[in-house]
């Protein structure tokens, strides 16, 4: 689950990390009186869950600045808070339909002398929470990682023990901190890693951490993602959640307990088991094909499960095609070809089926939805499903 940037910093300071001062709105009027209680030169910054919001661009809007934007004046917030507000964002990272933007955040603008950055992951290779930091900070940060990784700075945190002082003050030494400076920003990593651990993050980076000219360390953007699979346990950040954000073909999948990520292809898949998903997704394009998305039912789906599912797909204008691959371990293939039947009738299909099946009662289940009647292509193996499903949607 994602968050805003105005909730990540609300977060960042009630864990004692120096953030700018900001007020979010949602009317160009409301803008106004934000940079009024400002005093001065502000920052607009459009809130999505996306990055690279300042190289963006607000489509067809005729503008040819991004979702960040320096203000001095207070006759120019009205108008460029409207365009916010009216056109959609597009970035890297929105595709070229572009976010709506529903708020904006006035911020106190802040002098930069040096921008850095800060964030923390999960490392997968060695099992632990990692701090990194980098020197050179800003909207260019993964250009600098894949240009010079080795400026990657990395120290592994023990999730019993957070990070501890020492790693905090070595790292802020190694990123050249001055020693006025080094306690600020060892109390700014440390809020970072606090969050990041208290609140089950699966990623929360400053983006950038900045000096001012007067030796002030602040963190001027903030963004964090937390795992769903802890949510329960933290119903304070399930409140921050913003579905107007969110696909809502995944929230609805989520919601039958389906997992479902929407992708660029033609294909539907249906698959029970992860680890099946990918490897289905893989083998479409290694046989030419391209995946519409990522839905794994789960070992144990029902009837409600795999109709719902296959209402997701077909309501995706771009599927040509459906695959259904199923591996029967907990639920017997018997009981899914019924289930993928009696969803076969309900939805009603304008497009292609192929079902591969695998497992317990793998004679009964084929057997099944061949003498169904129904117009269902049958596949003995991944290979030969994925050849007659990419075939299909040609």
């Amino acid at each position: 689950m994602k968050i805003h940037e105005y909730q990540a910093k609300e977060l960042l300071a009630a864990a004692g990390a120096a953030v700018p001062r900001g007020i979010v709105v949602t009317s160009p009027a409301a803008a106004q009186q934000a940079f009024d209680q400002m005093g001065g030169p502000v920052v607009l910054k459009a809130q999505v869950h996306a990055g690279g919001r300042g190289k963006g661009r607000f489509k067809d809007s005729g503008k040819d600045w991004g979702g960040v934007k320096f203000i001095r004046t207070r006759e120019e917030v009205g108008p460029v808070v409207e365009v916010m507000l009216k056109y959609p964002l597009v970035t890297k990272q929105t595709g070229e339909q572009g976010q709506r933007v529903s708020k904006v955040l006035v911020q106190e603008a802040a002098d930069i002398a040096r921008e850095i950055y800060v964030g923390m992951v999960i490392d997968r290779a060695i099992g632990l929470p990692v701090l990194m930091a980098c020197a050179e900070g800003g909207v260019e940060i993964e250009e600098v990682a894949a240009r010079s990784p080795e400026k990657i700075l990395r120290v592994p945190v023990n999730p019993d023990t957070g990070l501890q002082p020492f790693q905090a003050r070595r790292l802020a030494y190694d990123l050249e901190f001055t020693a006025e400076q080094a306690p600020k920003a060892e109390s700014l990593m440390t809020a970072l890693g606090r969050v990041f651990l208290e609140k089950d993050c699966s990623l929360a980076e400053i983006n950038p951490l900045v000096v001012t000219p007067k030796g002030d360390v602040l963190a001027l953007d903030a963004k964090m993602t937390f795992d769903d699979n802890a949510l329960f346990r933290h119903s304070d950040i399930e409140q921050l959640r913003d579905e107007a954000e969110e696909n809502p073909d995944e929230l609805r999948a989520a919601r039958t307990g389906l997992t479902y990520i929407s992708l660029t292809g033609n294909i539907g898949c249906l698959v029970n088991g992860a680890g099946l998903a990918m490897s289905t997704m893989d083998i479409i394009k290694y046989h030419g094909g391209e995946p519409a998305n990522f839905l794994d039912v789960g070992g144990g789906a029902n009837k409600e499960q795999v109709t719902e599912a296959f209402r997701i797909l077909l309501a995706d204008p771009r599927v040509k095609a459906v695959l259904v691959n199923i591996f029967g371990g907990i639920m017997k293939c018997d009981i899914i070809a019924g289930a993928i039947l009696a969803a076969f009738k309900e939805v009603g299909f304008h497009a292609p089926l192929v079902v591969r099946l695998e497992g317990t009662n793998i004679e009964q289940g084929p057997k099944m939805l061949a003498e169904s009647g129904q117009n269902i292509t049958t596949a003995t193996g991944m290979t030969d499903a994925a050849k007659k499903v990419v075939a299909a949607a040609r």
